[in-house]
């Protein structure tokens, strides 16, 4: 039998000697390998999926050390893959989930070929749009995610109505909406044009909606909401739908220097040859503008040979001179 930490009756089993030997919960270890978010991980060992060292487990509060065996639906999960992350520029109408009830579209149906399995970090609601960071690492997810992580999200927001910067000042010391109390909020207000305004947002937390919400508190229909950053990534010039990968000593100076985590991560390889410069394009011509005649190739005359006559060159017809009347 399995041995849970938490069991008072001091049952012990074939995990036992994995919590002897510290490990990890069986959830992490699942996120970690990039098999699931941990909240998913759970909900996959509740439903009797998930079995260590051929035990099928109840309760996720199992650990797991390095010698053991985890199977997912009978196959072995994989050892745990180094920790990758790329940034996704989300459109519009897509549901930040793998599979919807509904049939809707979702991001991860959406993604280009070649990825590995990815969750992502945090997520967009339907209508919004931009930066939504995707990583293979479950564990990184969940600690991107927490407002203790101190990574700022940052939104350019388009809403009608009117407002004043002193009014989204007030911001600053934070607000409760509908019960649910928010942290502090920096908004700027950055340019208006009618009824609608746009107004750069940064926040810490991450809540549900909380954009949107905090908004509407103070007399604002947001109708359009751009994430441009998260932590040190910016969204920049990414195209909708577009996936790019985040260099790796970006991620390590972000695990270290914004996490304070020590994440393994993929070695770094050599430093690719620079491409060759594109040759430059033919310039087009104006038009009305003819072409420049091709040079003519330089013809060595030799003794004995017989140089071409030249032909005198042509004169325009001037106009017929008419005789004079006598």
């Amino acid at each position: 039998m399995v041995s849970h930490p938490d069991d008072p009756t001091g049952r012990t089993g074939p995990g036992q000697a994995s919590a002897e030997r510290g490990g990890e919960r069986v959830a992490r270890a699942l996120a970690r390998a990039g098999v699931a978010s941990r909240r998913e991980a759970e909900r996959l060992v509740e439903a009797g999926r998930v079995a260590l060292n051929g035990k099928v487990l109840t309760s996720p509060a199992v650990n797991v050390g390095p010698d053991d065996v985890l199977t997912l639906d009978g196959k072995a999960v994989a050892e745990q893959a180094p920790a990758r992350l790329w940034r996704y520029h989300k459109p519009a109408g897509l549901l930040t989930t793998h599979k919807d009830p509904k049939g809707r579209p979702t991001v991860f149906e959406r993604l280009p070929p070649g990825l590995p399995r990815v969750i992502s970090v945090g997520r967009l609601d339907l209508s919004s749009e931009g930066l939504l960071l995707l990583t293979n690492d479950g564990a990184l997810a969940r600690q991107m995610e927490l407002p203790s992580s101190g990574l700022v999200r940052r939104y350019r927001v388009r809403a009608f109505g009117r407002a004043t910067q002193e009014k989204l000042d007030r911001l600053k010391g934070g607000i409760t909406v509908d019960g649910v109390a928010y942290g502090p909020i920096e908004a700027k207000l950055e340019r208006g044009r009618g009824s609608n305004i746009w107004i750069g947002v940064a926040i810490a937390e991450g809540k549900n909606r909380e954009v949107r919400r905090v908004l509407e508190a103070v007399g604002l229909k947001v109708n359009r909401l751009i994430r441009v950053g998260y932590g040190p990534l910016e969204l920049g010039a990414l195209e909708p739908g577009d996936v790019d990968e985040v260099p790796t000593r970006k991620v390590r100076a972000l695990l270290k220097g914004e996490l304070g985590q020590d994440v393994q991560l993929p070695e770094l390889g050599p430093a690719r040859e620079p491409a060759p410069p594109t040759p430059p394009r033919p310039r087009r011509r104006a038009p009305g503008k003819a072409a420049a005649p091709p040079e003519k190739p330089t013809v060595t005359y030799k003794p004995g040979w017989a140089r071409p006559k030249r032909k005198p060159p042509r004169t325009a017809p001037g106009p017929a001179r008419r005789g004079r009347k006598d």
